[in-house]
C-alpha cells in the first residue's frame, strides 16, 4: 500500500471516496500554492508526508506505519508531516500513531494558541504565530495591515508534525530550500524546528518594515500644513493593527529562549546555536515593535496637540470678530431705543456721525485684534 492510501486509513479519509483517483489526478498536477484556501492537492488536511535519511529526501512512497517503524528501528532519518487545518477526526489516527499527547493535539486542532514551547515526554510541542502584511493602496480607519496565523510544531527524535492555521505561512518553499541543504536537514527534526522559527521570526522583521512605511505616512500627514484635519482614526487603526503584531512577536522570546539556552533533548546542542541567532532576530522585532508603539502614542498626541491649537485659534478669530460686531450692536441697540428726548435724535448729521464712529470704532478694533494674531 502506499504512503498516500496509508495517509487515508490514519486520517480517515477512506471515507470521503475516489482518493486513488484523485491522488492519480494529482501526480498529473503541476505544483500548487498550499496557501490556497484549497488545502492542499488531496483534497484534504494532508500537505505533505516524506521520510529524510541523512539529509535527503527518501525517493518513492511506502507506507507511512512501515516507514514510521522503519525509522524508528534503524534509528537513522525521520518523518516530516505536513497538515493543513486538520479536524479531530483526521488528527485522531495521526495522533495515535506517533503517541501525541491529548492536550497538544486539542492545542494543534483548535488553534487560537498563544505562542509557547511545551514538553510532553519526549515530545517537544511549539506554537508560532505567523504574520503577513496586507497590501492596501491607501491606509484607511478601517484598513487591515497585519494578518495572522498560527504553525504548531511537533518534535520528535523521529518526526515532525507542522499544523497550520490560516491561508499564508506556508511552508512549501521553506521544505526546498531545507532539502537544498542537506547537511543542515541531516542534523535531524530540531533543524526543521529551527527553520521555521527562523522563518517565522524573519516574516515578523519584514512585516515591521512595512509597517514601518505606514507609520511614516501617517507622521507625514499630521505634520503637515493641515495636519489638524487629519483623520485620527487611521492612528487607532494602526494602533490595533501593531497591538495584533505584538501579540504574535513578544510572548515568542521566552520560548526561543529556552531552546537557545536550556537543554533540551530533542534539541541538539549545535542547533541550539542557531536558536540564539533566531532570538537576536526576535528581539530586533520586539525593539522595532516597541519604538512603532511610543511613535504612535507621540504621533496622536501630537495631533490631539494640533486639534487643541486650531479650536484655540478658531475660537479667537470667533471671539475677535464677536467683538468688532459688539460695536454696531451696541451703538444701533441704543439709538433703537423709542425715546422721544435723544441727544443727536433730531440732529441734521447724526445718522453720518453714528456711522462713521461705528466704521473708526470696527475699523481700530479689526487692526489691533490683526495687529495680535487673532484675526
Amino acid at each position: 500500500m502506499s504512503m498516500a492510501g496509508n495517509l487515508r486509513k490514519v486520517t480517515g479519509l477512506d471515507k470521503v471516496g475516489g482518493f486513488r483517483k484523485v491522488a492519480r489526478l494529482a501526480r498529473r498536477r503541476p505544483r500548487v500554492d498550499l496557501s490556497h484556501p484549497a488545502r492542499s492537492p488531496l483534497g484534504s488536511s494532508v500537505v505533505n508526508c516524506v521520510t529524510y535519511r541523512d539529509g535527503a529526501r527518501v525517493p518513492g512512497g511506502g507506507d507511512l506505519v512501515e516507514a514510521v517503524a522503519r525509522v524508528r528501528k534503524t534509528g537513522d532519518g525521520f518523518v516530516w508531516l505536513g497538515l493543513h487545518e486538520p479536524t479531530d477526526r483526521e488528527f485522531a489516527g495521526i495522533a495515535d500513531l506517533f503517541d501525541l499527547h491529548p492536550l497538544a493535539v486539542e492545542d494543534a486542532v483548535e488553534a487560537h494558541q498563544r505562542p509557547k514551547l511545551e514538553r510532553y515526554g519526549e515530545t517537544l510541542f511549539a506554537v508560532f504565530k505567523t504574520v503577513c502584511y496586507v497590501e492596501h493602496e491607501e491606509l484607511t480607519a478601517t484598513s487591515e495591515v497585519v494578518n495572522t496565523g498560527e504553525i504548531m510544531v511537533f518534535v520528535g527524535h523521529d518526526f515532525v508534525i507542522t499544523v497550520r492555521h490560516g491561508r499564508h505561512g506556508s511552508l512549501g518553499p521553506l521544505r526546498e530550500e531545507l532539502e537544498s541543504e542537506p547537511q543542515q536537514l541531516a542534523k535531524g527534526p530540531a533543524a526543521v524546528l529551527h527553520a521555521i522559527a527562523d522563518h517565522v521570526v524573519d516574516d515578523y522583521l519584514t512585516v515591521t518594515d512595512s509597517v514601518q512605511a505606514d507609520i511614516d505616512q501617517v507622521e507625514t500627514d499630521v505634520f503637515a500644513e493641515n495636519g489638524a484635519r487629519a483623520d485620527p482614526g487611521r492612528i487607532y487603526q494602526l494602533k490595533r493593527e501593531l497591538l495584533e503584531l505584538k501579540r504574535a512577536v513578544v510572548p515568542l522570546g521566552r520560548p526561543v529562549e529556552d531552546l537557545a539556552t536550556r537543554p533540551i533533548r530533542v534539541v541538539d546542542p549545535e542547533i541550539q546555536a542557531y536558536f540564539r541567532d533566531v532570538l537576536d532576530h526576535l528581539m530586533r522585532a520586539k525593539e522595532q515593535i516597541a519604538s512603532f508603539d511610543e511613535l504612535l502614542n507621540s504621533i496622536l498626541q501630537a495631533h490631539l496637540a494640533q486639534v487643541t491649537v486650531a479650536q484655540n485659534e478658531d475660537m479667537r478669530k470667533i471671539t475677535a470678530w464677536a467683538a468688532v460686531i459688539a460695536v454696531p450692536t451696541m451703538v444701533c441697540g441704543v439709538y433703537g431705543m423709542n425715546f422721544d428726548h435723544m441727544p443727536e435724535l433730531h440732529w441734521r448729521f447724526g445718522y453720518a456721525l453714528v456711522i462713521g464712529v461705528i466704521s473708526v470704532a470696527c475699523l481700530a478694533l479689526y487692526r489691533g485684534f490683526r495687529r495680535n494674531g487673532w484675526l
